[in-house]
């Protein structure tokens, strides 16, 4: 991409309603507050974003989050005083010189290297910024906001340049929208993975491997157990899984487009003067595969399933937990079909990724049609081709659908899920792309009905995404209470006192016999303290008996985040735990 696009796409999004305008105005207000209490400060650039606007600064005087109160009374001064945002416009060579005067060399930098014959400047009060607007009519528009946090920030996004001061904010129409939106953040913080990891013993990362997680055997069997229910759904739809290999010849990545196309995100190794390739992707090893021998119409539609290991590289930047990681698994397949089975295979996966959405909970999903970008391998022939057959397949699915533009891969248009979590937050999960390129590039064939050679259709799909990212939204979701099916440890059975031992671990082994994860809690400590402990780790049930529920054959049952127990008898309680187990089991026969 061109660095003059690529300043232009930094320097901010398009304002596009009365909200993004109000966050942008609050954005230069944030800045002029920064110039008044520190007048050496330059700019960079102050664009919204979704749920709000950031600033980055030039400053030689370290922030810290005890600053952002002070910087919040200097705006409060600023919005008091009701100024006008005016708008003027310059030639290029002037703003450029005005700029510079003010020592504000960013902004002469953009200037420079965006080009363009005219500028608009915005003041307001005594501060003028370069800007394209819009803006509010006067500061004191702009009432409730809060700045929330900084972070650091490298120029125009490359790790050469020097790092500036991020300061981010947000700002709503009305108090009360703020307010919720403040609790939002607060109950995000206690949602947030990294931290439930670590509380719930689940995984951890090291420096050793950066972005790359150990999941502990706790964090394993929430693993593990995501990856049984795909491939519970191997078998009612008809797939078969494939193991390839992790390291590949570069000459592969040449040939699928990888290297052209992806090279940035991949990693290199080198043997016995050879230039291997870590796989970043299945698909081009999935092809493989199938040209392995002959193909007839009769074996169509073929679908291959593979949880590969993935290796991305991702600066360590934008490194976030679970959710961007350098090493992942994905719940990867790869269907090659005959062109006039392409819908009933879309049909299919829209099922399969749907139904599995509202199982874990998210009920709001958004359909994305993600289009031909730029940077693409192939004719615009077999683009209009394949991006017809997912819109054909949308529409008589009647599926709302957007289009988002350019966002397809580099190799075909795709379907993109996004989902919303409890908070209401957007996620993208699943995808299903439609490939008549690689298939080209690799001379992927099938022999028709009329005896001849024929080319397939490629379809890449998954459901979660990745293990890894998908786990990440789930804890977060739940707010590290996992469903029974999906939680490390299903069940506690505590015996009231030693004299009952028996009875409870007779029945611990009865519930994993039936593969139920329950532990037996026959320690010397109180109650008190032991109900404290489930409830820090969120186990879904704890199990009690003492000599009431022994002489009665039942049990004392509480489940978690409830504070009534209720007493079951061993039948019920087990054919209640049997219910709740299969709940992870929506297709399985």
């Amino acid at each position: 991409m061109p660095e003059t696009k690529k300043i232009a796409e930094f320097e901010e999004r398009e304002i596009t309603n009365e909200l993004d305008t109000m966050r942008h105005s609050c954005a230069h207000i944030m800045a002029h507050a920064v110039k008044r209490l520190y007048p050496q400060a330059k700019f960079g650039i102050g664009p919204t974003i979704e749920d709000g606007f950031y600033y980055d600064i030039d400053l030689d005087v370290q922030l810290t989050p005890e600053d952002l109160p002070r910087i919040e009374e200097e705006m409060k001064k600023i919005i008091a005083e009701n100024n006008a945002f005016e708008r003027s416009e310059l030639t290029a060579a002037e703003a450029s010189e005005y700029f510079k005067k003010l020592g504000q060399d960013y902004k002469v930098e953009i200037i420079r290297d965006i080009g363009g014959p005219v500028w608009s400047l915005y003041k307001e009060g005594d501060f003028v910024d370069l800007c394209r607007g819009p803006h509010v009519g006067k500061s004191g528009w702009v009432k409730f906001f809060k700045l929330l946090n900084l972070a650091g920030a490298y120029w125009r996004g490359n790790q050469k340049n020097k790092q500036m001061q991020r300061i981010y904010g947000t700002c709503f129409k009305t108090e009360k929208q703020l307010k919720d939106y403040l609790f939002m953040i607060e109950e995000a913080k206690k949602r947030d993975h990294r931290k439930l990891g670590t509380e719930l013993d689940l995984f951890s990362f090291d420096p050793v491997a950066p972005g790359s997680p150990f999941f502990h055997p706790k964090g394993a069997v929430v693993y593990n157990r995501l990856q049984k229910y795909i491939r519970d759904l191997y078998v009612p739809f008809n797939y078969q899984e494939i193991i390839t290999p992790q390291i590949m010849d570069v000459s592969l990545w040449h040939k699928s487009g990888h290297y052209e196309n992806y090279k940035e995100n991949m990693f290199f190794t080198e043997a016995e003067e050879r230039e291997f390739a870590v796989k970043p992707m299945n698909c081009p090893a999935s092809t493989f595969v199938y040209a392995s021998s002959r193909r007839s119409y009769r074996e169509l539609p073929l679908r291959l399933a593979d949880f590969g290991r993935l290796h991305r590289y991702e600066p360590s930047g934008a490194l976030a937990g679970l959710t961007r990681v350098r090493t992942f698994c994905q719940d990867d397949a790869h269907v090659f079909c005959t062109p006039d089975q392409i819908e009933a295979e879309i049909t299919n996966l829209m099922e399969m990724i749907l139904k599995t959405y509202d199982m874990f909970g998210f009920t709001d999903v958004k359909v994305f049609l993600s289009t031909r970008p730029e940077k693409r391998v192939g004719s615009d022939e077999v683009w209009d081709k394949a991006e017809k057959g997912l819109e054909q397949a949308l529409k008589n699915n009647q599926k709302e659908y957007k289009v988002n533009a350019g966002d397809g891969a580099f190799y075909g248009p795709k379907i993109d899920f996004i989902v919303h979590d409890a908070l209401k937050r957007q996620w993208q999960l699943g995808t299903i792309q439609l490939d008549f390129n690689m298939p080209e590039r690799f001379d992927l064939k099938y022999i028709g009905a009329d005896n001849s050679f024929h080319r397939p259709v490629m379809v890449h799909r998954a459901v979660f995404g990745s293990i890894e990212r998908f786990m990440g939204v789930i804890i977060e979701h739940y707010a590290g209470a996992f469903p029974f099916w999906l939680a490390p440890v299903q069940a506690v059975v505590i015996p009231i006192a030693p004299d009952f031992e028996k009875y409870c671990s007779d029945f611990v082994t009865e519930l994993k016999k039936r593969g139920i994860r329950a532990e037996l809690d026959a320690r010397n400590e109180s109650m008190g303290l032991k109900t404290r402990e489930l409830q820090m780790q969120k186990v879904p049930m704890m199990v009690v008996a003492g000599a009431r529920e022994v002489e009665a054959g039942t049990f004392s049952v509480r489940k978690y985040s409830e504070k009534a127990s209720a007493t079951m008898s061993k039948s019920d309680l087990l054919k209640h735990i049997d219910e709740l187990e299969a709940v992870g089991q929506p297709y399985a026969k």
